[in-house]
Parts: structure tokens; sequence; C-alpha cells
């Protein structure tokens, strides 16, 4: 009965709910404006006279800098908690856009997208302070949901956008937006009702290290300002634990330390993910990543190439699949339920449909064959991106939840270098060669999948592992 009564968490009234629905918001806010911009930068850095080689060294500054920064802001969010590590996130960002609502150069140009590149990492916090808020469970469902309105804002910001660029200095108008926009979110996030929330956590190790140690219902996990702060109880239950001191030392550390014990502490964490064993998972979603982005590298070209589609038609294609995309992300909920939560079958699944509907669309003999192949691409990239996500924090452990959502950002980063380099190669063969090359690469990722699940249980943890939270 004790064990019953240490296990169950309380919250306050509504309190959790308001903080997942306002990071709904903030999430569809966020890529709201970022997406006003991201069609923009190439037109406006070639019209501040930039050479085509100039263009693209200055765009690969934003990716160049996230690779670095995804997984140190991540750790240090985990640190000093999510509340400031994301208004920080969001303040800066916010300063980013502003300057570059002001570039009239090529330099001030590249200056406002060091901010950005550094800092625009408050999604990957979101999704970390949501991991935070909800049970193990409840996981899938909730990162669904925010990934779906985060879509709905990426397909909606460019409509916009191209409005406002319509516009004498349209670029600009939509810069301060954007940065507005982010000012806002900013707002939002430090009115959240932080005190009030108590985590609801009932995952299997820590019912189990609860129930060793907590001689009563006063077991409760807090959150404050978005970092973890542990009861009396549970700080028993801890230090009964191999590896605990480090975890309470992590907990303690807060934005007030000296700035060299959170390097520290940030230093821990990033070891700690380095040196564990999740390189299969990591491994498979570089794969998929790149496999993804072959897909949709040279759509365009392809379809006209291929099928002489006009640019016109193949702009619907693309926001239809975008679309379905958004609305795939309410699917993950019932399908990981329809799967028991094995979320290690449901990736192996989604990974061998993506793998085949990738194939479908590089052998595709007619549009309508194309059309059939992207509107089930949408659904299992999006269910495949929860699954990676969810086993990594599983595995993984929450205490390090942003540090290991930071890493996984990090090696999509990595895509993002690698993909455009090898479609490039692959259509000097054919037009076909971008997806085909994908195909290979999502077989990989299948054939290792194959190999590594015998190895987990049934929740995503490496038999005889030592995890992030030990």
């Amino acid at each position: 009965m004790n064990n019953q009564k240490c296990s169950t968490l309380y919250q306050e009234p509504g309190g959790r709910t308001r903080i997942i629905q306002c990071i709904y918001v903030v999430g569809f806010m966020d890529l709201f404006g970022v997406s006003m911009i991201i069609p923009l930068l190439s037109h406006h850095v070639k019209a501040l006279g930039a050479s085509p080689t100039v263009a693209g060294i200055v765009g690969s500054t934003y990716g160049i800098l996230q690779l670095f920064s995804s997984t140190i802001v991540g750790s240090w969010s985990d640190v000093v908690g999510r509340r400031y590590s994301l208004l920080t996130c969001l303040l800066l960002s916010a300063l980013g856009y502003g300057l570059l609502g002001m570039s009239s150069s090529i330099a001030l140009f590249v200056l406002a997208r060091i901010p950005v590149g550094l800092f625009k990492h408050s999604l990957s916090i979101c999704r970390a302070l949501l991991s935070d808020l909800v049970s193990e469970a409840e996981r899938p469902l909730v990162m669904g949901h925010f990934n779906a309105a985060s879509s709905v804002g990426f397909i909606l910001g460019p409509v916009v956008g191209g409005y406002l660029t319509e516009h004498e200095g349209g670029f600009y108008t939509s810069s301060f937006t954007c940065a507005v926009i982010f000012l806002a979110n900013a707002g939002l996030v430090w009115m959240l009702p932080w005190s009030e929330t108590l985590i609801h956590r009932n995952d299997t190790n820590s019912n189990n290290a609860t129930s060793k140690s907590c001689p009563d219902n006063n077991c409760r996990k807090s959150v404050h300002n978005g970092s973890h702060a542990n009861s009396h109880c549970q700080v028993l239950s801890a230090e009964s634990e191999p590896g605990s001191r480090d975890r309470l030392r992590w907990r303690e550390v807060s934005l007030r330390q000296p700035a060299w014990r959170q390097l520290s502490s940030v230093g821990s964490k990033i070891h700690m993910v380095a040196s564990s064993d999740m390189w299969d998972l990591f491994l498979v979603r570089l794969l998929m990543a790149i496999a993804i982005m072959l897909y949709y590298s040279n759509f365009s070209l392809a379809m006209e190439e291929r099928f002489s589609l006009k640019p016109k038609v193949t702009g619907y294609l693309i926001s239809y699949s975008s679309t379905l995309g958004a609305l795939a992300g309410f699917l993950v909920g019932p399908v990981t339920q329809l799967y028991g939560n094995n979320m290690p079958a449901l990736l192996l699944h989604s990974t061998i449909l993506t793998c085949l509907l990738i194939f479908l669309y590089a052998a595709a003999p007619s549009v309508s064959q194309v059309l059939v192949s992207s509107t089930f691409f949408a659904i299992s990239t999006s269910i495949g991106r929860t699954c990676i996500t969810d086993l990594e924090l599983q595995r993984g452990g929450v205490q390090a939840s942003g540090t290991l959502i930071g890493a996984g950002q990090s090696v999509t980063a990595v895509g993002r270098v690698l993909a455009p380099l090898l479609s490039g190669l692959a259509q000097e063969f054919s037009p076909c060669g971008p997806p085909s090359l994908g195909v290979v690469l999502a077989l990989a990722a299948v054939g290792l999948l194959l190999i590594r699940i015998p190895k987990w249980d049934g929740r995503g943890m490496t038999k005889k592992s030592q995890t992030l939270s030990n």
C-alpha cells in the first residue's frame, strides 16, 4: 500500500496541462516565425551582392553552428533548468532575427546568423520540458501533438512571408516580425505557472527506487523553474543507488552558480552521452535523416525531368505532403497504443515502411504512384522521428533529456551537411540517384535495427548497460 502511495504523484489542478498547451503554442509560433524567413534568405544574401559561392558559405554558417551547439545548449538546459535556458534561447534568437532585419551588408548578415545558429534550440528544450512533465507512457502522444503544432506553423509561415515580401522592404518586415514573435514566446514562457506544476512520473525505475526507501506518501517530484527538484524521500532513494552523487550534484547547480561549475556539469553530461552504449540509435537517426533528405533533395527537378511536371503542380504536391506530415503527429499516440508502447518494434516497422516508400518513389512510373508514396511517406517519417526521440530518452534516462535531444539534433545536423553532397554526386548518374541512395541507407538502418533490437528489452533499454541516469 505504501508503495502505491509513493508512486502516485500529485499535481496542481490544471497547472501541468496549461504548461503543455502553452508549449504547443510556443512550438507553433517558433516555426511559424522561422518559416517566414527561411525561403527568403538565399534571395536576400544574393541581393546584398554575394556570389553563389559566398552565398553557399554564408548559408552553411547556421548549420555548422547548430552542429556544435545543439548538444551543449541541451546539456546546459539540464543543468540550469528549462525555464532560464528556454528564455535565453528565445531572447537571443529574437536578437539575431532583429539584426537580420537591419542587415544591409554581408558582414551584418553573417553577424545576425551567429546568435541564431548558437541559440536557436528552443524546440529541443521544449521537447525536453515536455519529457519532464509527462510519464513515459504519455510521452509519444504529447511529442506527436507538439510536432504537429510545430509543423502547422512551418506550413503557414511561408504564406505570410511571401505576402510580406511582395511589399517594399518585405524581407526586413518579415525579419522584424519574426523577432517580435520570439519576444512574444519569451513573454509566454516567463508567465508560465512553473511553481504550480508537479511532475507525474511513473516509470518502472523510479517506482522501484521510491518503493525501497519511501515510507509514506510524501514522495513527490516538482519542477522549480523547469529544473528537477526532489523531495527528501527521493534524495534518500537516489543516494542508495550507484552514481547517485553525480546526479544530485547536477541538480544542485543553478543559473546563479559560477560559470565554471555550470560548464563542468555540462561537460559531465556530454561525456556520459558520448561514452554510453547508444551509438546504434544515433547511427539509425543519421542514416534515416540522410535518406529522408535525399528523398526531398531534388524532388522538384526530378518531377520536371521524369514527368514534365510544372513547378506549380510540384509545389502543390509538396504542400500536400507537408500537411499530411503535420496531421500525422496526431496519429502517434493511437499507433503507439496499438503497439502496446513497444517503441523498438514500432521504429523497426516505420523504418521498413519508409525504406519501401522511398523505393516506390524512385521507381514510380507515374505521378499517381508518387502521390501514393508521398502520402504514406509523410506519415511514416513523422512516426519514426517520434519513435527515435522516445527511445533515446528511454535508454539515456530523463535526467539528461536535454543533452540527449541536443545530441540527436547534432546528429541530424551532420545529415544536413552530408545530404547535399551525396545528392549532388548521385544526380550525376540519374534523377533517381538521390532516392536510390536513400533506399540503400534506409536498408542499412533496417539491418542495424534487426541486429540490435534483440539486445534491448521491451522498453528500449540495452540489457546490462549503464544508463545515463545511474
